[in-house]
């Protein structure tokens, strides 16, 4: 998969496939790799935790340290947040500014001497994505002589000995006895966040008649331009939707500008809501207070959160959708968790879908076997 997803990255925005197939095996990790979907969600994730949202309950021992280790990207940072939160972890933040050469030899090469994020103490575990944070994650792992543990989110690009464990989306073809596979990836987007939006609502949104409809535009990447025949398309459908349901919209900063403009004359028009900067970001009050939700398909992680809500959601495809999405999408559609967008609300009823608890189990597990490894090596 691409090196960075959620809100403001380049392919991949958000607070992010493959086929359907029988779920495998769910034992220990180094028993081949965990494929989690269907009745292994349900055996390996906990109740969502409804409380607050700063303290879930915690899967890991307490006083375990964490560090995030990115290039500081949004994409990157938001699968990195929503693990650790599901961890219960109040994780370090380390932000990686790889010199050249270093940043051009990423991911193969060695980490850049002078990386001033990479000091003592070392943390117990340390969770990473994005491209130029591989030598850096492989770096902590050396210089904590192996007592860090370390996770790295989607592809390396080096191989499955590039961390302890690794999670892939079902779409990538990285597979090892290290590596957890699931459709959806991990986010921050997590029913307590949700119930909180909830319950003290954005009144700019909750003024607004219902039925609402959350609409979470992307725009350009380094996959693919959106051409402006997709955009006419994406607000012919908005036209005819706004006959049914108000209409809050969120661009990104990838979103061509006649196209960002052309949304905030519909939303003035139709009497809806759009967000053009200022203020607090609305996003995850969008996806709180949505009775349906139209996501481009663009971003893998927009889609991923917005099926985490619980409404219905409702796909746009640019004419040219990214290859290696196309089978996340199509095994979504062929699950029903998300429909194709036509314009017009649609009856349905799903459930929210979110692996995010049961990735960070996986990672409790096997980090768990680690500590164990470690204790053992050290009382012989």
């Amino acid at each position: 998969m691409e090196e960075a997803g959620g809100r403001g990255s380049e392919a991949n925005d958000g607070c992010h496939g493959g086929s359907r197939r029988a779920s495998a095996e769910r034992g220990a990790i180094g028993h081949g790799p965990e494929r989690l979907t269907g009745q292994a969600l349900t055996a390996l994730a906990p109740s969502p935790h409804r409380g607050a949202v700063a303290t879930p309950s915690p899967l890991l021992p307490a006083g375990t340290t964490a560090w995030l280790i990115t290039d500081g990207k949004a994409g990157d940072l938001a699968p990195c947040r929503g693990l650790a939160e599901a961890l219960g972890l109040a994780a370090e933040e380390r932000m990686v500014a790889p010199r050249p050469p270093f940043s051009w030899l990423a991911p193969r090469g060695p980490a850049d001497p002078r990386e001033r994020a990479l000091h003592p103490p070392w943390p117990d575990l340390a969770i990473a994505t994005g491209r130029r944070a591989v030598p850096a994650l492989r770096a902590v792992k050396r210089r904590s002589r192996g007592e860090t543990f370390t996770v790295f989110l989607r592809d390396p690009r080096i191989g499955t000995r590039a961390a302890d464990l690794i999670w892939v989306p079902a779409h990538d073809r990285l597979r090892g006895p290290n590596v957890v596979v699931t459709d959806l990836g991990p986010h921050p987007v997590s029913p307590a966040r949700l119930a909180a939006a909830r319950a003290q609502p954005d009144p700019r949104l909750a003024a607004l008649p219902r039925p609402r409809a959350a609409v979470l535009v992307g725009g350009d990447s380094r996959h693919g331009r959106f051409p402006d025949e997709d955009g006419r398309r994406l607000l012919a459908g908005l036209e005819r939707l706004a006959d049914e349901a108000s209409l809050m919209i969120t661009a990104s900063r990838r979103t061509p500008g006649p196209l960002r403009a052309a949304l905030a004359d519909l939303a003035r028009r139709r009497g809806g809501f759009v967000w053009d900067g200022s203020g607090e970001n609305p996003y995850l009050a969008l996806l709180a207070l949505a009775d349906t939700i139209v996501a481009t398909a663009d971003s893998a992680n927009m889609v991923t959160e917005a099926c985490a809500a619980g409404a219905p959601v409702l796909l746009f495809e640019p004419r040219n959708l990214y290859p290696r999405h196309r089978p996340l999408f199509e095994a979504l559609k062929s699950q029903g968790t998300v429909h194709p967008f036509a314009g017009r609300v649609e009856a349905l009823r799903p459930k929210p879908l979110d692996m995010t608890l049961a990735i960070a189990q996986a990672v409790a597990n096997a980090y768990i076997g680690h500590r164990d490894a470690l204790a053992r090596r050290t009382t012989r």
